[in-house]
């Protein structure tokens, strides 16, 4: 059948809103042993909740917890590392109280952790149980009345029978309590405002002593420095991704304070920890080791021989690996990959069979590959002769082209963090806006990872500036090319990428026809004392270091700037959002009110730091396609909801 031409942005689509957020279910952290695979699935059509479930090759995947409980902790808010397994026992984080409990298959869930004094005060994370399977390592963050959060690394036991005992105290931030094979030793990373992670982290080891524990023992780390996962060998070699290089690279420590890297690669073997529970690397019991790294933002699975440092992609039908997930249990591993035209699946790889099994595909949303657009890698000059990096998806439709006189409209994606990386695989938001005409550029500006440390450092000082220009130049660069409209490009993206959206706006009011920002970051000052401890600092390294450079926070504040915006917004919000709260998208709505530029603006009840009901996100794409629509001059084929857009004629 020959496709029908129509205008850009008017084809329709069976990638429909509704279809995407209720039928996509975020798939995460699978873990294997010799009992099974274990996963996370995040439920849109369950109101967000997350479940843990367990799958073999011989049967149907079984949900593991009862359907009271949600899957989810919140430690640092952004949560992660929420359960661990032992043999047929899950534990795991409860949402609503964020106590810990304990499930054996087939039985009830009970709490092993105390009922706080106070709502959610005692949360905990990143858990890991000993090899004897009787005591629990994990971090807990406990909140105290008055004052900043607490975060300790913990020992409890796994009947919750014993008062937990503080192994780690004194730092701002602990992660990755990690047990030696035999019991002896418990390796964690700490670290200490204002440096984040992936900035500068202490490796420390504590000698264990029947129900006791020695001092911790600093092993690795320090100055401009970032550790990554901590994992000991099955011989008891203690092993961590480090940046020393400029590039995060794995390490042997011996004995002898030693530190061998056995990847000597520009390339990255880890990832900015912005939640718990990422492994990128695991041990098989033959002495290799399976890991998942980037390269000039390739993706790649392989196998390393820690002896000869020989390091062999594994050819399996995935291009990424992210987040990555990479376990092992004897000479399996298991692993999330998704490619282009694939979305997160759990996969066991056997080593010794040599064979390949899936066991949670894709959901079937019955969508043609032709339908499909597969992004085109890019790099493209920006501002002061940096090279910045992305994907360009063109419009694709297999029912549909655009006409000869017309360059289809450009949505520009900015991804959160700051330092996040986009990749290309498949993901569905885009596809919604491809399938329907648009074309859509997801941008890997200065200051995310995948890149190197000078890469990932660029953004330090320059929040608002850099990353500004490099999408900017994204934009620019595709239009030069003759690919798209360059008088109809959009900006959007979430969180630190919402501060993008309005940063351009403000600061750059031509560059765009207008933006989206979800969750984004309206106004600095606020965050210098009361956001969220894990990022309380952060804006200091961004910007520059409070109060002394006041006047730059105000500068780079968009509020601060709202009276240069001319280019229509539209504004989405959770109502329970603790990192970027509810109050910096209504400054902006005070600001774009007071000046009349256009906007509108959706507040959703019930969600946080993004988007997890169906029903919600359903709303957020059918807003933004109609905003699109509305000022870009085209009319959707899709039955819209009605958007009120303020003051536009």
């Amino acid at each position: 059948m020959t496709p029908r031409t129509a205008r850009y942005g008017t084809w329709p689509s069976p990638v429909g809103a509704e279809l995407v957020a209720r039928a996509t279910t975020y798939v995460h952290d699978p873990r294997i042993d010799a009992d099974g695979v274990w996963w996370l699935e995040q439920r849109p059509h369950e109101a967000g909740r997350t479940v843990v479930v367990r799958g073999d090759p011989w049967g149907s995947p079984q949900d593991v917890t009862p359907s009271g409980m949600n899957v989810r902790t919140l430690v640092h808010e952004y949560g992660g590392g929420s359960y661990a397994v032992a043999g047929t026992t899950v534990f795991f984080s409860n949402f609503d109280d964020q106590r810990l409990y304990r499930q054996a298959l087939g039985e009830d869930a009970h709490p092993i952790t105390p009922d706080p004094e106070r709502p959610r005060s005692l949360r905990y994370a990143d858990m890991d149980v000993s090899r004897d399977g009787t005591r629990i390592a994990c971090v807990r963050e406990s909140h105290p009345a008055d004052g900043l959060p607490v975060n300790e690394v913990v020992v409890l036991a796994v009947d919750g029978t014993a008062e937990p005992i503080v192994v780690g105290t004194g730092s701002d931030f602990c992660a990755f309590p990690r047990w030696s094979p035999d019991g002896s030793r418990l390796a964690w990373i700490r670290w200490d405002m204002p440096w984040m992670p992936w900035d500068e982290t202490e490796l420390v080891v504590a000698e264990v002593s029947g129900d006791g524990f020695g001092a911790p023992e600093h092993v690795a780390g320090g100055s401009k420095e970032s550790l990554f996962q901590p994992s000991w060998s099955p011989d008891g070699t203690l092993h961590v991704v480090s940046d020393r290089s400029g590039w995060w690279n794995l390490y042997r420590l011996g004995d002898d304070g030693r530190a061998t890297n056995l990847t000597p690669l520009d390339a990255e073997f880890g990832v900015p920890m912005w939640e718990f529970g990422y492994s990128a690397y695991a041990f098989l019991d033959d002495g290799r080791i399976a890991c998942a790294y980037r390269q000039t933002g390739v993706h790649h699975l392989a196998m390393l021989d820690p002896a000869t440092r020989e390091l062999i992609d594994v050819d399996v039908p995935y291009s990424v690996f992210d987040p990555p997930y990479v376990r092992a249990d004897g000479n399996r591993i298991s692993f999330l990959g998704s490619s282009p035209t694939v979305g997160g699946e759990v996969v066991v790889l056997d080593f010794t069979s040599r064979s390949v099994e899936v066991l949670r595909e894709q959901d079937d949303l019955g969508i043609t590959t032709e339908t499909i657009s597969v992004g085109e890698p890019i790099s493209f000059p920006s501002e002061g002769g940096r090279t910045a990096y992305g994907y360009y998806y063109p419009p694709t439709n297999a029912d549909a082209v655009g006409p000869d006189d017309e360059l289809p409209p450009l949505v520009v994606h900015a991804h959160g963090g700051p330092t996040s990386e986009n990749t290309n695989e498949l993901h569905l938001y885009m596809q919604y806006f491809t399938s329907r005409g648009l074309a859509f550029v997801d941008v890997n500006y200065g200051g995310g990872s995948g890149y190197g440390r000078e890469f990932r450092d660029r953004l330090y000082g320059q929040w608002g500036v850099v990353d500004v220009e490099d999408c900017i130049a994204a934009a620019r660069s595709l239009a030069e090319r003759g690919l798209v409209d360059g008088d109809r490009c959009v900006v959007t993206g979430g969180s630190a990428g919402g501060y993008i959206v309005l940063a351009s706006l403000a600061f750059h009011p031509k560059a765009y026809a207008g933006g989206t920002s979800y969750f984004g970051v309206a106004d600095l000052e606020p965050f210098a004392e009361s956001t969220h401890k894990f990022e309380l600092k952060y804006t200091d390294l961004l910007v520059g270091p409070w109060p002394e450079t006041a006047d730059l926070w105000r500068e780079r504040s968009p509020a601060g700037k709202a009276d240069a915006i001319e280019r229509p917004v539209l504004l989405l919000q959770g109502l329970e959002d603790a990192v970027v709260p509810p109050a910096q998208a209504e400054l902006m709505v005070e600001a774009l009110e007071r000046n009349r530029v256009p906007y509108a603006y959706l507040a959703f009840e019930g969600e946080q730091h993004g988007f997890r009901k169906a029903e919600n996100i359903t709303r957020s794409y059918e807003a933004e396609l109609g905003f699109y629509g509305r000022i870009l001059g085209f009319e959707p084929a899709d039955d819209l909801p009605p958007l009120e857009i303020n003051h536009l004629g």
